[in-house]
């Protein structure tokens, strides 16, 4: 398996194949070893059970859980998965080349917040929602 630094360059480097489809396959497969990286390090097997019907989002629940802040890239996962439909129900659309751009994008989003995540525990803890900004006497 990757390290997610590997796979950030592999994704700065990463041209779409003519075959947007499995373009699409490999990105999403890339975003899927991201979170394994995640689970492995917190001392976890990384799960094979689906969400939703994708892994991607079972990887994120089962990171998720004992740790709040994780939460923040559910959303990303999601929009991941989203443009990852679009190109897959039809990679000869006029928009598919631009949507799998955005996919290799959001994939490098993930890499960066569950990267720095490693480096910084409580990455994704909003400032509205910091209990310890909250608690602050002003």
């Amino acid at each position: 398996m990757k390290t997610i630094s590997q796979i950030d360059e592999a994704l700065a480097t990463w041209k779409a194949p003519t075959d947007l489809g499995q373009g699409a396959e490999e990105l999403l497969s890339f975003a899927e070893q991201v979170l394994e990286n995640w689970l492995i390090a917190k001392g976890k097997k990384p799960t094979l059970i689906k969400s939703e019907g994708f892994r991607l989002l079972g990887l994120h629940r089962q990171g998720a859980k004992g740790d709040p802040s994780f939460n923040a890239c559910r959303e990303t996962c999601r929009e991941a998965i989203y443009n990852y439909n679009l190109i897959c129900d039809n990679p000869k659309a006029e928009n598919a080349a631009a949507n799998i751009v955005k996919l290799r994008r959001i994939v490098q989003h993930i890499a960066l917040f569950i990267g720095g995540k490693m480096q910084v525990t409580g990455l994704g803890e909003f400032c509205c929602a910091s209990k310890p900004i909250r608690l602050l006497e002003v």
